[in-house]
């Protein structure tokens, strides 16, 4: 790794390597030598050889494994764990002669050390990857001066499962990731992620139109974000969020000092950005595609330039381009290979460079028929350029030709008459609405605008007439209508500036064709504005929803019920009760909050939900029985507290135990006492039972309940004797209580 590069660069970048790093070695490995003289260059898309792991690396990740597995495996104090960690500060230690640090990234079956990646297939590597990955975890440090005791203390935390713990790592408090002096713990961050679900959907489920286009849009959005942090690097705050904008990423590139580790790790991303948008569909690949392209038209030449040349790594900036071209937008494609050009001193004709100009003008903005075919034939161009860059000649035999065939083709750019006046349908809607007239060339002029797209210029003039005009207002009638809604919502991005002008004019009608566009978008941040739009409605949203209820996607049932929460009123016949027994716990949870605003379904939906292994529904029904709570609902909660066959979590039952302290029912005074009772010591006399967070709720019950009955008074007494502060605490009697 090089020493001089912000090591917050690295840690961001780890959170992306997945797919990509098993396919190249990443953007900061150190470049390979340059090959030998040859009079004929490896193809075009030959990908470059991928970098191989140093010995002394492999054997600190193996000795790694191995002492997190033994640590997962012995108890505490087993004779086998001291000397595991030894040999991880040992082989540590040794690789930190030469180097400050050590990061280590983490993928899902991948470890990324000093810019490689190592074998997915790696039995050892491949589990040591998975644990750290279900910790939520995107990379860990290891600096100079590590002790035995501090890697043993990691090695034990990071041994616990994150399904057993019930909170991964990465999702607790961020001091925990800190607690040691010389290895940090990094989680994976998302906070810049517009995530809908709160749980991934569930083997066989589908999400939207597939969970695999959801985990596309998600490491697209990574992506994105990673570049952005470590174009950053050093100029925001480990805990900072970076500005995602192309402009401010460029410029902090551009005025980067030239230090090779960072140019590497920036190309690193774009490599991995450029082969993401080769395989990405949708709105998430019409986004990263837009961002990628800005921030190459943003950049100085000379520092493309510096990008491109990758420290010399000629496979590697050959693939740069490659992807940039099967990927990127026209005009950045024609950015990358002139940069390419001046960085490999090869020479592109004058000629050439017009005619892949005219061609980007046309596959940007030439007419819906001629896009495509511009769009294909100049990138077909830039390949084939590719192919014969060994020729110095700027106008050799193979461009020749190719220039002279577009030259002899038929003129298919040739676009007809009518369309030579793109602008004559706004003139003639600004004369209408100066004049205050309203005839069929108006008309023909607002469905013109509104076929071709072209809304947000129509919704601009009519905000810009007279107050009160009466042309406008004829024609936000008839543009400002739910079937504008739907086209507008068509888009593989919507425009939801535009959405939220006609939601002004258009009002519950447009709630149909949001709830259809809410059912099929793939894309969550999607989701989550439709969702937002549909809440504002609110009056009548419930009959419009109500209707949709029998859709068999739980994501979409979901979302449904989440708004039905939302409306004052619930409709009229509508009972939540058949889905408070949904396969899908998620949809049980949304069913509940439901049930518990109906009177009568309130009992029956506790008693249910008390019963449920889901702990959030659990948590749920505690919540609401804090306010009134059943006497039926006494029994399951004594079963509960006390564990039972099917206990809840620590956090659940101490829930439970506080519950019982205020409903004052015997049964749960006599849970109570149980629980605070430990039995007999050897001279005979009653003790409590060993501290734990059980004991220390169900003492503040009986002394909030029940201090004046003389048993509870008798195990208060024990615990205001005890030599815990806590347990002296919990027993104490709120202000003004005496014992009895």
């Amino acid at each position: 790794m090089t020493p001089d590069t912000d090591a917050k660069t690295y840690l961001s970048m780890w959170e992306t390597l997945s797919e990509a790093a098993d396919r190249r070695p990443g953007g900061h490995a150190s470049p390979p030598p340059p090959p030998p003289p040859s009079p004929t260059p490896p193809p075009p898309s030959a990908p470059p050889k991928r970098a191989a792991l140093s010995r002394e690396l492999g054997e600190f990740l193996i000795e790694l494994s191995i002492a997190l597995h033994k640590h997962a495996m012995y108890p505490e104090g087993h004779p086998s764990l001291e000397p595991a960690a030894a040999s991880v500060v040992r082989r540590a230690t040794e690789l930190l002669r030469d180097r400050p640090t050590l990061s280590l990234g983490v993928a899902r079956s991948q470890l990324i050390i000093e810019g490689v990646a190592t074998d997915s297939k790696h039995p050892v590597l491949a589990e040591l990857a998975g644990r750290l990955h279900r910790h939520h975890l995107g990379a860990a440090t290891f600096e100079r001066g590590l002790a035995t005791p501090e890697v043993a203390d990691v090695l034990r935390t990071l041994a616990v499962e994150a399904e057993r713990s019930g909170q991964p790592l990465g999702l607790g408090p961020a001091e925990r990731l800190r607690a040691w002096p010389h290895v940090r713990l990094h989680a994976l961050t998302y906070e810049r992620l517009e995530l809908l679900d709160d749980a991934p959907p569930a083997q066989g489920s589908e999400d939207g139109g597939g969970f695999a286009g959801a985990a596309r849009g998600v490491r697209a959005a990574q992506l994105w974000l990673g570049l952005a942090r470590a174009a950053l690097a050093g100029e925001i705050g480990e805990d900072e969020s970076p500005s995602t904008k192309s402009e401010v990423i460029a410029k902090a590139i551009d005025q980067h000092a030239t230090v090779a580790g960072y140019d590497q790790v920036i190309v690193g991303y774009l490599l991995q950005i450029a082969d993401e948008l080769k395989r990405a569909g949708g709105a998430e690949a019409v986004e990263l595609r837009r961002r990628t392209s800005r921030l190459v038209r943003e950049m100085r030449p000379e520092t493309l330039r510096r990008l491109v040349e990758m420290g010399g790594d000629a496979a590697q900036r050959q693939r740069f381009v490659l992807d940039a071209t099967d990927g990127m937008a026209v005009d950045a494609v024609l950015d990358v290979v002139q940069a390419a050009a001046d960085t490999t001193q090869q020479t592109i004709s004058h000629s050439l460079l017009r005619m892949l100009a005219k061609l980007a003008a046309h596959a940007e903005q030439g007419a819906p028929a001629v896009r495509p075919l511009a769009d294909t034939a100049l990138r077909d161009q830039v390949r084939q350029l590719l192919g014969g860059w060994t020729l110095e000649d700027p106008n050799p035999d193979g461009y020749g030709a190719a220039l002279q065939r577009m030259a002899r083709a038929a003129p298919i750019f040739a676009a007809p008459k009518e369309a030579m006046h793109a602008a004559e349908a706004e003139r003639l809607l600004q004369m209408g609405l100066e004049l205050e007239h309203l005839g069929p060339l108006v008309w023909r002029a607002v469905a013109g605008m509104v076929e071709e797209g072209r809304l947000v210029a129509l919704l601009d003039l009519l905000d810009a007439a007279r107050p009160g005009s009466r042309v406008a207002a004829a024609i936000w009638e008839r543009a400002a209508t739910p079937e504008a809604v739907r086209r507008t919502l068509s888009a593989p991005a919507p425009d939801f500036a535009t959405l939220d002008r006609l939601l002004t004019r258009v009002g519950l009608p447009a709630a149909e064709p949001m709830l259809d566009a809410l059912a099929e978008t793939e894309v969550r941040a999607t989701r989550r504005q439709l969702l937002d739009r549909l809440a504002l409605l609110r009056e009548g949203l419930g009959a419009v929803i109500l209707p949709r209820l029998g859709d068999s996607r739980w994501y979409v049932v979901r979302n449904l019920l989440g708004l039905l929460e939302e409306v004052p009123q619930l409709p009229e016949g509508f009972s939540p009760a058949p889905f408070a027994k949904h396969a899908d716990a998620r949809v049980r949870r949304q069913a509940l909050k439901l049930q518990l605003r109906i009177p009568a379904d309130r009992e029956g939906a506790l008693l249910a939900a008390l019963g449920e292994d889901d702990e959030q529904i659990a948590r749920i029904a505690l919540a609401a029985a804090q306010q009134d709570c059943p006497p039926a609902a006494v029994p399951l909660l004594v079963t509960r507290a006390m564990g039972g066959s099917r206990g809840w979590s620590v956090e659940l039952r101490v829930l439970a135990i506080r519950l019982l302290g205020r409903t004052g029912a015997p049964a749960a005074y006599d849970a109570l006492l149980r629980l605070c009772e430990g039995g007999r010591s050897l001279l005979g006399r009653a003790k409590l039972p060993p501290k734990s967070a059980e004991l220390l709720a169900g003492l503040a019950a009986l002394a909030v309940g029940w201090n004046q009955d003389a048993r509870a008074a008798a195990v208060l007494a024990r615990a205001t004797r005890s030599l815990d502060a806590e347990i002296r605490a919990a027993a104490e009697l709120p202000s003004g209580g005496t014992r009895g």
